[in-house]
């Protein structure tokens, strides 16, 4: 028995990193035994699948349209751009297909037709697809309860020199998650270098390093006049997103329509 998924974006890093981790799991699984449900890679939607010679070895579709509908798929797994959001959207509404959606700097418009869309099939939605992130975000809320505002909060954000927007969705995810523990929440700043006054009692800073090839760093930092206790998460390779996308997969297959995210599995 498998998984069956259609993998969007799969031409890219992160879809090849899926494809990647998807073949890796399934061979622990057979080596230990394991009933296990496999995940397999029935196809997938890539803009650039004619101008791209690398063969994933599965069949890859230009657009949506294209994908045949007697495939037997149980799930999405959407690594691809935002710009394809709203069609992906429709697509798997169309086809009632379970969503996992692992795209980052989607606008407004489009979250919001994710949470319309999620009232017909079961959405699955993270700006990071890391198990870790999702305990750093529960620790850090608990740690902003306990500690209080004697504290000021600062979050530093890394990654690779190609990563278009800033600051990162698991950045904003996690101040969310710290203000959601302050009464009256915090007031983000991403630059103080036009600001000339002291730091505001419910400022929260929240800083983007870019560069080389680092797969994604975040800290959070509770600043004391006497100490700084920091929370953080390192990514060592993309197969931490890709083995959370697997993990979040198996997870939505059989949900009612609804919107989901790593809190429900952490």
């Amino acid at each position: 028995m498998s998984l069956r998924i259609l993998l969007t974006g799969a031409l890219g890093r992160m879809g090849r990193a899926v494809a990647a981790q998807a073949e890796t799991k399934n061979a622990q699984l057979a080596e230990a035994g394991s009933r296990e449900e496999r995940a397999e890679i029935v196809c997938g939607v890539d803009p650039f699948a004619d101008k791209t010679p690398f063969s994933p070895g599965f069949p890859v579709y230009t657009d949506f349209a294209s994908v045949p509908e007697n495939l037997g798929l149980d799930v999405i797994i959407d690594f691809s751009h935002f710009s394809l959001t709203r069609a992906l959207l429709e697509f798997a509404r169309a086809r009632k297909l379970p969503l996992v959606l692992c795209t980052t700097a989607i606008s407004k418009e489009d979250l919001a037709l994710a949470a319309e869309t999620a009232k017909e099939i079961p959405v699955f939605r993270s700006a990071n697809m890391s198990v870790g992130i999702a305990l750093l975000k529960k620790l850090v809320r608990e740690s902003e309860a306990f500690l209080g505002d004697g504290y000021d909060v600062e979050i530093v954000e890394k990654h690779h020199n190609r990563k278009v927007d800033a600051p990162s969705g698991t950045a904003l995810a996690l101040a969310d998650a710290v203000s959601s523990a302050r009464e009256g929440g915090f007031d983000y700043v991403y630059d103080r270098s036009t600001r000339r006054e002291k730091r505001g009692r419910r400022e929260l800073g929240i800083s983007a390093v870019r560069g080389g090839n680092i797969v994604g760093d975040h800290s959070v930092m509770f600043i004391s006049d006497n100490e700084i206790i920091e929370l953080s998460h390192s990514a060592l390779s993309r197969s931490v997103f890709a083995d959370g996308s697997l993990r979040a997969a198996a997870f939505i297959k059989d949900k009612t329509p609804g919107m989901y995210g790593m809190d429900d599995i952490v």
